[in-house]
């Protein structure tokens, strides 16, 4: 039930934010209890796990779970949350020390002063590693946290062991045009953005977070001097009927990366892994063992 209610949201917010209009439905919240399994875990709100660590101008809230080696998970972006990984969170935290960070301005991370740039992004990456590990780690980033964990592994190589980046490619200014605002959050699902502005240090400031998202999207470069630059081995995942990222992109992208393999899903959107875990799973699984 979770899952479905979670799958219509990042339908529907990817059919607005590329600029496909389509009648909009109110939805229930994916954090909500109700089409949440009995007990279960409410990852990105978990005072037992949950720990802060200051990036720059911002405190970063990240949860850690199980212990071995680290391994960091990044969830998408405007309407995606920690909740949204918690399969991988459960099947993970078996043999890794998973990380999994709310990214700045989502959930209880705070949005600071400063522009939002990918680069920004890796940093609250890496003063959270440095606040957990000293070792480097596995990175799992899906759509935004996919963009954010091409960055890391650009800028930062010695962190980053091995990258698998879910339903994010190469990306120029023009390719794609970016619109978000609260307005259509709150149509797409009330209860949701209620409850994420109750999780919000400073919810008031959401309008503004929206904003700044949008424009660093658009102004946002991923070529080859990005992707060439990351040496670690790089799975791409991508459904084949993704909203924003063609089978082609993906393809591309996997090219200019040195030591990359290349997944496509079928039959699947933007959140592949929410339509198809297992495919997805079965895909990520032999990489690790590699």
């Amino acid at each position: 039930m979770m899952t479905r209610h979670l799958l219509v949201l990042f339908l529907l917010f990817t059919s607005t934010a590329f600029g496909q209009q389509r009648p909009a439905k109110p939805l229930r919240a994916f954090l909500q209890a109700a089409p949440s399994p009995k007990g279960a875990v409410q990852y990105g709100n978990n005072p037992k796990a949950g720990h802060y660590a200051q990036a720059g101008d911002a405190k970063i809230y990240y949860e850690v779970y199980g212990k071995g080696r680290p391994f960091v998970l990044l969830h998408g972006g405007i309407y995606g949350s920690t909740y949204e990984m918690g399969r991988f969170i459960d099947s993970l935290s078996r043999t890794y020390q998973v990380i999994a960070v709310s990214t700045r301005g989502h959930g209880k991370s705070e949005l600071g002063t400063a522009p939002l740039t990918y680069e920004q992004r890796a940093t609250d990456v890496v003063a959270v590693l440095k606040a957990v590990t000293r070792d480097s780690a596995i990175v799992l980033g899906f759509s935004d946290g996919g963009f954010a964990g091409l960055k890391l592994a650009s800028l930062y190589p010695e962190r980053v062991r091995k990258l698998i980046v879910m339903g994010a490619s190469e990306l120029y200014p023009g390719m794609r045009k970016f619109e978000f605002t609260p307005q259509q959050g709150f149509v797409l699902d009330s209860a949701y953005m209620r409850q994420q502005l109750a999780l919000m240090p400073q919810p008031q400031r959401l309008a503004e977070h929206f904003t700044k998202v949008a424009d660093f999207y658009n102004h946002l470069t991923v070529d080859k001097a990005v992707l060439g630059a990351i040496r670690c081995p790089v799975l791409l995942i991508a459904g084949d009927r993704d909203e924003g990222v063609s089978v082609q992109h993906a393809l591309n992208t996997a090219q200019l990366i040195p030591r990359s393999q290349l997944a496509i899903i079928p039959n699947a959107p933007h959140p592949a892994f929410l339509v198809n875990f297992e495919a997805v799973w079965y895909s990520i699984v032999p990489f690790l063992n590699q």
